[in-house]
């Protein structure tokens, strides 16, 4: 990115997708998501144009790109209506963490399928009583003989349904030190013991949410992410070190699928208020009309430069520098996409309630992005520490 602008690949990049997802579109999305269809179709032909894996290094089937590129994939299938939620999981957590700490078998194993779609991979670490405690969380991962034994619950894992793996997030016991550290397993989903049950949910959206049981899961020795040793050469925790690598691309995602809800909404409701016409003109001529959306543009704006912002640190290196920007560019995405969707079903009138215009399925849509994957008051806690230097309130 030079300046405030996007490269010319970028910027070429977010046309062709918008274009592929265009062909399909919020009332197939939403067709498929109310008859309890996948949106298989579409995700493999993301696949197969090579959108999927672009922050994958080319080696492994993927384009080479970093976290901007796929962050640019996912806004534009929210903004053409098409959120694919397993986007911020299957190639941006599960394919970042793989691709920095996984070995060259585990991605020669698991990276292609990412890439092309064929094999998605879902990510466990919410957990019941932990919640947004990731430092409590209490799956448990034990040495046994050549392998692991894995126990715990997790609950709102997306996509396990359509996934062939689950990346899956436990604690374990350094037998030296005696300290517990975080450790990461990709496990198959049709693994004996694992038990998979769907969470009912309001939102209108064809990826499934579930809750994990595991039990006495057995796992080789290879199904282990990285170095289950608990420090890096650099002195800090090595799971945590993976697991972050992972966290923070998260962010980044869940900010471009927030700004494209937003621009869709805004799209639909500008286009509405150009049409509907009362007392002889086009409702988008009243103030109480145009201002709300017009405000709504310059908060979806802003909340994509930041996140613009996050991903060329992260693309470079700065982990730390990231991290900040990566929450607040989730916080400010989600507040923004809230605000839009909320306003383009006032500008709707009557009709922003009803199924044939598809505006009120966006008010759950986008109002879970202040939940998930971080609440608003965890960024709040962590800006208030991490950005003012205020002591630590939790």
């Amino acid at each position: 990115m030079t300046g405030y602008t996007e490269s010319e690949e970028r910027q070429a990049l977010r046309r062709e997708v918008a274009k592929l997802a265009g062909k399909y579109g919020r009332e197939w999305f939403t067709e498929r998501a109310r008859n309890g269809e996948k949106t298989t179709e579409l995700w493999l032909e993301i696949g197969r144009n090579g959108y999927l894996g672009i922050n994958i290094p080319e080696e492994y089937g993927g384009g080479g790109g970093g976290i901007g590129d796929i962050a640019a994939v996912c806004e534009e299938l929210a903004a053409q209506g098409c959120p694919l939620l397993l986007m911020v999981v299957s190639p941006a957590i599960c394919g970042t963490i793989i691709s920095r700490f996984g070995t060259d078998q585990q991605k020669q194993r698991w990276l292609p399928g990412i890439c092309d779609g064929t094999a998605t991979m879902a990510f466990a670490i919410t957990e019941p009583e932990a919640g947004t405690n990731t430092h409590n969380i209490s799956t448990t991962a034990r040495p046994d003989g050549d392998g692991w034994l894995l126990n715990g619950r997790k609950t709102y894992i997306s996509g396990v349904d359509e996934s062939d793996n689950v990346l899956v997030v436990a604690r374990t016991e350094d037998a030296r030190t005696g300290r517990v550290k975080p450790v990461l397993f990709v496990v198959p989903t049709d693994a004996a013991g694992l038990e998979c049950r769907p969470i009912p949910m309001e939102i209108v959206s064809p990826e499934l949410q579930f809750q994990l049981f595991i039990d006495d899961v057995r796992l080789p020795a290879d199904a282990l992410v990285g170095d289950e040793d608990p420090s890096t050469g650099s002195g800090q925790r090595g799971g945590l070190v993976q697991l972050f690598a992972g966290l923070n691309p998260e962010r980044i995602m869940a900010a471009s699928f927030s700004t494209g809800l937003a621009r869709f909404a805004l799209d639909r409701a500008a286009a509405y208020a150009q049409e509907r016409t009362v007392f002889d003109a086009p409702i988008g001529t009243h103030q109480a009309i145009a201002h709300p959306l017009a405000q709504s543009k310059i908060e979806v704006e802003l909340a994509r430069l930041m996140t613009q912002k996050a991903a060329a640190l992260y693309d470079s290196g700065d982990d730390a520098g990231a991290g900040e920007a990566a929450n607040m560019a989730k916080y400010a995405a989600a507040e923004a996409a809230c605000d839009a969707a909320d306003r383009a079903v006032q500008a709707h009138g009557g009709n922003g309630i009803t199924q044939e215009y598809g505006m009120a399925g966006l008010l759950v849509a986008t109002r879970a992005g202040r939940i998930a994957p971080v609440s608003r008051e965890m960024i709040l806690n962590y800006v208030a520490m991490h950005s003012l230097g205020l002591p630590k309130s939790y």
